[in-house]
């Protein structure tokens, strides 16, 4: 029955044909409406310009219907701004970008009012994007896959292509060549069906993308083969300018986002900038077909054509920065042509042979090429329009001379770059084998590594694995690598039943395998299961300068398939300082508070103060505002006035202790980004984060932004889960009194033994235990560990404090602790995790999430800087 069930749920060839023939449908008739409605408008602008005073007419119209434009993309579908081509891309390559026939819908509409306002911008691309958002919505009627939905998100884009240009081949080479670079079967064949229609329906319906006389243009098309140095220097000419105006088209989105000003305001000074241009242009340059047509068709004097390629260039810059939705193909094809129609005038200038017409069109595709980085694509979008075998030469070959050019000059694609601005970066796939190829050990490596002594006792030995989950540790002497020791050896020793006092040195492997910091994670993987280990210490020469494990490599893995990820990696924009308030610097170092939660905040700061008043800090509270990745950390607007409030009372706090506060509040698309830009900005010292205690989120140990802090922050990080009980305010401090300290010997116990002193005074009559919980069939902890412990805190605490140590026998740490916290009711459970355990606790069970939410009882969980 299941399988049936699933033959069943799998789309059939017959559903992915019928549903190809309705997206050519819809996707030509979408087309021809956007034709039709764009060429209304401009036709009524055009005859405006005529009763009125162009002056006047043509900019207010711009900023009129700009900002209508703008106002139904900004408040009805956002992902509609632009040409649309990049989130199609984005779409077909799983970044999640909304495609649906609501952004369809406002793109269509929105793109009509921004052609007809006199923007020189193109139909091609909104309809590409339209005729993928009506196949994404119509994939969601029928059961599909999300690989089905992909192939017909990619066929509603070939027929959205080939509708607008009457050029079904180029619709499907389109697929091939940019959006999906897919060669299979249902793909290429659905592809083809739906170009084919969308094609065929907007020739029948008058969807042409240019209405040239094609006898005239084949008549006048001709090509020699002296002509060759002509057609190479018209492609070479394409391609630097074509590379210029890639990168004029980022410049001008980064200079509208430092205005710092809405979609809708954006695209209307982008209309008016547009009607007040070309109201000093002639008459012939407010209708871009007319102009397009007369520069192929008309033997147009080479100055008309140099200022008008000019004046496109520009226009084209300041309208598509803006975020209009509207295309790049159409003014490609009309720079092209005014690019091609000075060359051809030139060369039939110099050696009296030749046609402009041949040039003009070669031109269009060159151009094309160069911007888009499709030159298959743009020869065949020009043939099919003309259907003139004489250009099939010239064209080939300014269409690869520009490409070529264009691509040594500024590599890559341009709409990879336009969602690189959008915070999104597509990828590759890479198979399993390549990563392991790529990445190498120094990419994973723990560089914080626990090693023993040669000079070590063996009864010292024994009692650093019983206090650590290590199953083997390098051994150092003088610094460098000597040998390496693990439970087994332990082991054999016992059964030998030699003396305890003898040296680590003469029980340990000597000469252990290593790798260095430039063996791909494949020599090490093969190293592991070669000789049957599990770690590898990393040397450099015979330093010591980490270690890998099976672990580590096993992460590297599940990072890589999870897409940190995959086939796209979403790459957020720097986060921006919307408020901000700064202290005289008197401090010594810094402390960072994210505060977010009202109810949290102020016992975070008070902790915080305590911390910054023992070691003479500063206190930097942050509130990070998150924002949606389709909009820019630097133009979204937020309301900040809760957040002010909260750092308001952050500072009465501040000034109550006396202590340097600054404050600020971020937007961003990520929180743990914009923490780790604040630590580095900052340099920031200690970070004190609030944790929930417990984490739903697979594969995470303590949730997605504490996990990224714990593991990229270089300075101190101290995470605190509040008690179910703990109240406080600005005016009252918590009740800490009984703290519970659990010791394991590992790096971070002496940093919550040195935290103590401070913690502590958020109490009254503070009493400290520390403990080390050892199994049944352990010795007893030897108790000389505590005595440094307890002489720093008698000698830094206060005199009421008391201080004992007593081990407490458990099966697992978690369970004495907890234990411990249930009979004897302590108020506060400090923790000290080391950073190269975090991984190996979330396979053998998270030590900290177990005691959290195994307890009521607020915990402290410390670890230490890392060097960076």
């Amino acid at each position: 029955m299941n399988q049936r069930f699933r033959t069943w749920w799998q789309p059939r060839r017959g559903l992915a044909i019928a549903e190809a023939c309705v997206i050519g449908l819809v996707a030509a008739l979408s087309a021809v409406f956007l034709k039709v409605g764009s060429g209304l408008l401009g036709t009524w602008r055009v005859h405006s310009a005529h009763l009125l005073p162009a002056w006047l007419a043509l900019p207010a119209i711009g900023l009129i219907l700009g900002f209508l434009a703008g106002w139904l993309v900004e408040r009805l579908a956002p992902e509609a701004n632009g040409s649309g081509i990049p989130q199609v891309k984005a779409t077909l390559a799983n970044v999640p970008v909304t495609l649906s026939w609501r952004v369809a819908g406002v793109k269509l509409l929105s793109a009509m009012i921004v052609i007809g306002s006199g923007m020189t911008l193109g139909r091609q691309g909104p309809t590409v994007h339209v005729g993928a958002g009506l196949a994404a919505g119509m994939s969601r009627w029928v059961p599909t896959s999300p690989d089905h939905r992909r192939q017909m998100i990619a066929a509603g884009a070939g027929a959205g292509l080939a509708a607008a240009f009457n050029a079904p081949i180029a619709g499907v080479l389109f697929i091939v060549e940019e959006l999906l670079q897919d060669l299979s079967g249902l793909t290429l064949g659905t592809a083809i069906i739906a170009s084919f229609i969308g094609g065929v329906i907007s020739r029948l319906l008058g969807g042409g993308s240019l209405d040239l006389n094609l006898e005239l243009t084949q008549s006048s098309s001709q090509f020699s083969l002296p002509e060759i140095p002509f057609f190479l220097l018209l492609g070479i000419l394409a391609g630097l300018l074509g590379a210029l105006f890639n990168r004029g088209l980022i410049f001008s989105i980064k200079f509208y986002r430092k205005l710092h000003i809405s979609l809708p305001l954006r695209v209307a000074l982008a209309g008016f900038t547009s009607g007040v241009i070309v109201a000093m242009l002639p008459a012939s340059f407010r209708d871009n077909t007319g102009l397009r047509e007369s520069l192929i068709t008309e033997g147009s004097h080479p100055t008309v054509a140099a200022i008008a390629f000019g004046a496109q260039f520009i226009l084209t810059l300041v309208a598509f920065g803006s975020g209009a939705p509207g295309g790049l193909f159409a003014p490609s094809l009309i720079l092209g042509s005014c690019l091609g129609h000075i060359i051809g005038v030139s060369e039939l200038y110099i050696t009296g042979v030749g046609s402009p017409t041949t040039y003009a069109l070669a031109g269009m595709g060159g151009f094309f090429s160069a911007v888009s980085k499709v030159p298959i694509t743009a020869i065949v979008i020009v043939f099919e329009m003309t259907t003139d075998f004489n250009l099939v030469l010239p064209l080939m070959i300014v269409c690869v001379a520009a490409y070529l050019v264009a691509d040594k000059v500024v590599p890559g694609s341009l709409y990879e770059k336009l969602l690189e601005l959008k915070g999104i970066t597509l990828a590759k796939e890479v198979p399993m084998e390549g990563a392991l190829t790529k990445l190498t050990a120094k990419d994973v490596m723990q560089k914080r590594v626990e090693t023993l002594d040669a000079q070590m006792s063996l009864e010292e030995a024994m009692q650093s694995f019983a206090r650590s989950h290590h199953r083997g540790f390098p051994v150092v002497e003088d610094s460098k690598l000597v040998g390496i020791v693990t439970q087994t050896d332990l082991l054999k020793i016992r059964e030998r039943n030699l003396a305890n006092d003898i040296f680590l040195k003469e029980i340990m492997t000597p000469v252990p395998m290593t790798v260095t910091s430039i063996h791909t994670l494949g020599n090490v993987l093969y190293l592991l299961d070669r000789y049957q280990i599990s770690r590898l210490p990393v040397v450099d020469g015979r330093k010591l300068i980490g270690i890998i494990t099976r672990a580590d490599i096993i992460r590297a893995e599940a990072d890589h398939l999870n897409c940190e990820n995959g086939t796209f990696k979403l790459r957020p924009e720097p986060s921006y300082v919307v408020y901000q308030t700064r202290s005289p610097s008197t401090g010594t170092g810094k402390l960072l508070v994210p505060v977010a939660n009202p109810e949290t905040a102020a016992i975070l700061l008070q902790i915080a103060a305590a911390i910054a008043r023992d070691r003479h800090y500063e206190i930097e509270c942050v509130q990070v505002m998150l924002v949606s990745r389709h909009s820019s950390p630097s133009e979204t607007h937020v309301r900040t006035a809760k957040s002010r409030r909260l750092l308001r009372q952050a500072e009465v706090l501040a000034k109550k202790w006396q202590i340097p506060l600054h404050t600020q509040i971020r937007v961003t698309h990520d929180v743990a980004q914009a923490i780790l830009e604040i630590i580095n900005e900052q340099h920031i010292d200690l970070i004190l984060m609030g944790w929930k205690g417990s984490t739903s989120t697979p594969g995470r140990i303590f949730g997605n932004v504490v996990d990224t802090v714990i593991r990229q922050a270089t300075c101190e990080v101290v995470l605190v889960k509040l008690g179910t009980t703990v109240q406080s305010t600005l005016h009252s401090q918590p009740s800490f009194n009984r703290w519970l300290v659990p010791m394991a010997g590992g790096p971070n116990s002496p940093l919550a033994i040195k935290l103590l002193p401070a913690l502590i005074t958020l109490g009254s009559k503070p009493q400290i235990r520390l403990t080390q919980v050892f199994k049944p069939s352990e010795h007893k902890p030897d108790m000389s560990v505590f005595e440094k412990s307890i002489r720093h805190l008698m000698r830094r605490c206060q005199l009421s404090s008391t201080v004992v140590a007593l081990p407490v026998q458990a099966n697992s740490v978690a369970e004495g602790v907890i234990n411990l916290v249930k009979t004897e009711g302590y108020d506060v459970v400090v923790l000290g995790a080391s950073h190269e355990g975090l991984l190996q606790q979330a396979i053998q069970g998270n030590i900290p999430e177990a005691i959290a939410s195994g307890i009521e009882s607020t915990v402290i969980l410390v670890r230490g800087a890392i060097n960076s």
